[in-house]
């Protein structure tokens, strides 16, 4: 497979590399953005340290080739004639009617509107609008979360038309438009809209949906509660509280009491259980049948005991970094399959070139004319 997406498809090659392919990530001679994006491991800028390269190029092979060059392209031509797969962020460096010519049965995944900056693909798909507090401005969800997403759709096409072509021995070209992308993550609150005339609004730390749902403080942080909209739950809440002046209020036991009074509710709960850590108030609701859960930090998942003996978190040697816990991926966790660390750039070269039918004396003409 070849990768020559942008961020919005990256995670997408990660996770084909996690099932067994062999992924050969194209990069221009002097990398990509993906490398540039902090995040780095030891704190200095470098192409080779960046968070995100190290994660979403996991697995990968790294090839460095200057496509505008002539002999660039012939070089990318002779993968194109040997690849599966070809996920790419437009433009193609050759027109893809040259592509189909060249490897009639190849799977092409095309990802549009990805150059538009993702800030603003986010505020056009009208997710901007439902995070952050009512009485503020819209909050950015962080992380780039939304460009993990979409690699999950282009995964899918992927897939998908892998499939179609078993079947069929056809090639396939499928088009993945990340705005669309980002819109569908939307569809409730049309729908919603739609069949109820109910708008789906910002609601800050507290859900929109559920009436006693939200996030909670505790002595070392924030827990998330989410009750059902149940007398049992409520009952069960009830008893675990103690408190009688909730108990003795019989109106609560109505669904629409507790969501009128539902910041009242979730203040009173709040203060309940800011004593206690959210470990100790999260393991107490689960014992109870009560839906809640740690609100966790990066660093909480960093050392979380049920993803290191799930082997999800696995140990490895870094090459530049020394011995460090790694998340090997949910898909090479279900396959039990070691993944090797993000390459250096331009780290197989030689051995694909070598791979294409090319001369050693080739590799380095191309070498000092800097194609590669």
């Amino acid at each position: 497979m070849l990768d020559l997406s942008r961020q919005a498809g990256v995670y997408a090659t990660r996770l084909l590399a996690e099932q067994g392919h062999d992924v050969i990530r194209l990069e221009p001679p002097g990398g990509d953005a993906v490398r540039r994006q902090g995040p780095f491991l030891g704190g200095v800028p470098d192409i080779e340290d960046g968070a995100y390269h190290q994660f979403f190029n996991t697995g990968k092979r790294s090839v460095a080739l200057d496509v505008t060059t002539a002999a660039g392209r012939e070089a990318f031509v002779r993968l194109a004639q040997t690849a599966d797969t070809i996920v790419a962020s437009l433009p193609l460096p050759i027109p893809e009617a040259e592509l189909r010519a060249l490897n009639p049965g190849l799977v092409l995944v095309l990802i549009t509107e990805d150059e538009r900056p993702e800030l603003c693909a986010y505020a056009r798909s009208g997710l901007l609008s439902i995070t952050g507090h009512p009485d503020r401005a819209p909050v950015l969800m962080g992380g780039h979360i939304m460009y993990a997403a979409t690699g999950l759709w282009v995964m899918i096409a992927a897939a998908s038309a892998l499939l179609v072509h078993r079947m069929t021995g056809e090639g396939q070209t499928v088009t993945v438009d990340i705005q669309q992308c980002f819109e569908s993550f939307l569809d409730h609150g049309i729908e919603n809209y739609m069949a109820r005339g109910r708008r789906v609004e910002r609601s800050g730390a507290r859900g929109s949906v559920t009436a006693l749902a939200g996030a909670l403080p505790s002595s070392d942080g924030f827990w998330m509660l989410s009750l059902m909209d149940s007398r049992e739950q409520w009952r069960m809440l009830l008893e675990w509280m103690d408190d009688p002046v909730l108990t003795n209020d019989e109106t609560l036991g109505k669904y629409e009491a507790r969501l009128a009074r539902r910041d009242e509710l979730l203040d009173r709960i709040g203060t309940w259980a800011s004593g206690s850590t959210k470990l100790e108030v999260v393991s107490e609701a689960q014992s109870r049948h009560i839906p809640a859960a740690p609100i966790a930090t990066s660093l909480d998942l960093a050392e979380d005991a049920q993803l290191i003996d799930r082997r999800f978190l696995v140990e490895i040697d870094h090459p530049a970094h020394g011995h460090m816990l790694f998340p090997r991926g949910a898909l090479a966790t279900i396959w039990d399959r070691e993944m090797a660390t993000a390459p250096r750039l331009g780290s197989a070269n030689a051995e694909i070139l070598r791979e294409l039918g090319y001369t050693e004396e080739e590799c380095v003409l191309m070498f000092e004319r800097s194609v590669i």
